[in-house]
């Protein structure tokens, strides 16, 4: 949400919806009331997930005195507690040591692809073009990459295997791109975003940068003759505190999840769903920039994760509320989840049958277990109160087809593909992983998910205001930012466009443009 008055790249106070506003105000500050300041520096980062990090080492790198502030009591934020999935490729060590020749334009040609429609283009082309050397940029921060591979759907891989498929082999996008596996991942088991930021702390406070934790920025600081950010207003432990920039501040918040009043306003798909962050995305960069008349670009994209296993899901199905499939199961699973939440009607179900429960290896189930087991697909209709021989119709022609090998309704993979045979189970997405199969009390809906939408920038992080100009000595990267994305999302491209585009911030900001 911005202030009403905000400008159009606000979009939240316009058109009044009669809702009170409970989000603290951002108002700019005139620099001719700023009577002292509490820290001087070159550049000001505001965030230290990981675009903020990347943008801090670069522009200390660079030779800048570089200060960041950070809300929460140390640097990690809603990155840390990712998976650390680092979507890379065109041809990395990690392909090339798991056998797989990959190019920027076979990388570009699929995302383009899984994340549109209406990627950004001009984002995505430098992307694709620059990913081997930001392998090794994060080779270079200390990261390392086991040159072995997950071969399995999986929303997390349980070992350290260092590559894993996201989407790249399932159609149509196998058809559209030469399939060559690209998200990255470093050498932890399981979810490994609190090594990424380790390593990328590390490497920014090595090159210089310090950090003010703690610290919660309120408001931007404007020189009033020029219009340029020149710092910005915090609160720490309730002392107000300023900070001067003297050549740029970097807004890398995060995205706004955890905002209600702005999902509202722009992502209201993610009303009453679970949010995938720390917790403090509440979108306050946005909304301290949108003051100035900051642009805002696909505030209405979100992504969304149905806690639907994908092991079991590519060996049986996914259906709605009616008994019906929506897409080929061995697809990336966030796609599965946001066309299942966008767009049919729930609760959704996973089908399996006995031998495709019992042909799951225990550690990657993920302690999921059916809550429905049934002799018969009726008897399955009538316990999750589907139209009577809907779900039986359903499994009827997917298995008149498995036996040949062919999926002509959605073209899952043949490696999938087996006629279904009692006893038959559905596993019910609200219970959740690791908590066997009955939802618990106060159980939500199975999905959760964030923002990709932000801040309009050019590809080297510069803030648009809404006739298209630069608001002079301001940058973005991140969630803060509208990224590479258009109406998809895929693992990895957080980190990997937030650091990439965090890096580019950073250099720029370093140069005081």
């Amino acid at each position: 949400m911005s202030p009403a008055g905000a400008g159009a790249g606000a979009g939240a106070g316009a058109g009044g919806t009669g809702r009170a506003r409970t989000s603290r105000p951002v108002t700019p500050v005139p620099a001719s009331t700023v009577e002292h300041y509490d820290a001087v520096t070159d550049v000001l980062v505001v965030g230290y997930g990981c675009a903020g990090a990347a943008a801090a080492y670069e522009a200390a790198t660079a030779g800048a005195g570089v200060l960041v502030l950070e809300r929460a009591g140390g640097p990690g934020g809603s990155s840390a507690q990712s998976g650390g999935e680092l979507y890379l490729g065109g041809g990395t060590p990690v392909q090339h040591a798991c056998g797989f020749e990959d190019s920027a334009d076979e990388m570009y040609a699929y995302l383009a692809a899984a994340l549109g429609p209406h990627a950004d283009e001009e984002k995505l082309r430098l992307y694709c073009d620059g990913s081997t050397e930001h392998f090794q940029w994060f080779v270079d921060r200390g990261l390392t990459f086991e040159p072995t591979l997950w071969d399995q759907p999986t929303w997390m891989p349980t070992t350290k295997d260092g590559l894993m498929w996201l989407g790249e082999n399932a159609w149509p996008y196998n058809e559209i791109a030469r399939p060559a596996p690209r998200g990255h991942r470093c050498a932890t088991d399981a979810f490994g975003g609190w090594l990424v930021m380790e390593k990328l702390v590390a490497a920014a406070e090595a090159a210089g940068a310090t950090t003010h934790a703690d610290t919660l920025a309120t408001a931007l600081v404007v020189d009033d003759d020029t219009g340029r950010v020149v710092g910005v207003r915090a609160r720490r432990h309730g002392r107000e505190l300023t900070y001067r920039a003297r050549r740029a501040v970097v807004l890398t918040t995060g995205g706004f999840a955890d905002n209600e009043e702005m999902l509202a306003d722009h992502a209201p798909h993610l009303i009453g769903h679970g949010k995938v962050s720390d917790g403090l995305d509440d979108g306050s960069g946005i909304r301290m920039a949108c003051a100035l008349g900051a642009a805002t670009r696909r505030m209405a994209t979100v992504e969304i994760a149905l806690t639907a296993l994908p092991a079991m899901v590519t060996r049986g199905m996914l259906v709605n509320a009616h008994g019906q499939r929506f897409i080929n199961e061995d697809v990336y699973p966030g796609l599965f989840s946001v066309a299942a939440v966008l767009t049919q009607p729930a609760p959704y179900w996973v089908i399996i049958d006995e031998e495709g429960y019992e042909s799951i290896p225990e550690k990657d189930r993920w302690g999921v277990l059916p809550l429905h087991v049934t002799g018969t697909l009726a008897e399955l209709e009538a316990e999750l109160r589907m139209p009577a021989g809907a779900l039986e119709s359903t499994v009827t022609a997917y298995n008149t087809y498995a036996a040949r090998g062919q999926d002509p309704f959605f073209h899952k993979d043949p490696r999938w593909l087996r006629p279904l045979k009692g006893p038959f189970a559905a596993v019910d997405p609200r219970a959740g992983f690791h908590q066997g199969g009955r939802p618990s009390a106060g159980a939500g809906t199975g999905a959760a998910g964030f923002t990709l939408g932000g801040l309009h920038t050019t590809v080297d992080g510069a803030v648009l205001d809404v006739s298209g100009e630069p608001v002079p000595g301001l940058y973005a990267a991140g969630r803060a930012a509208a990224g590479i994305h258009g109406e998809g999302y895929i693992s990895g491209t957080s980190l990997g466009d937030g650091t990439f585009f965090g890096r580019r911030a950073g250099k720029a900001a370093a140069g005081g443009a």
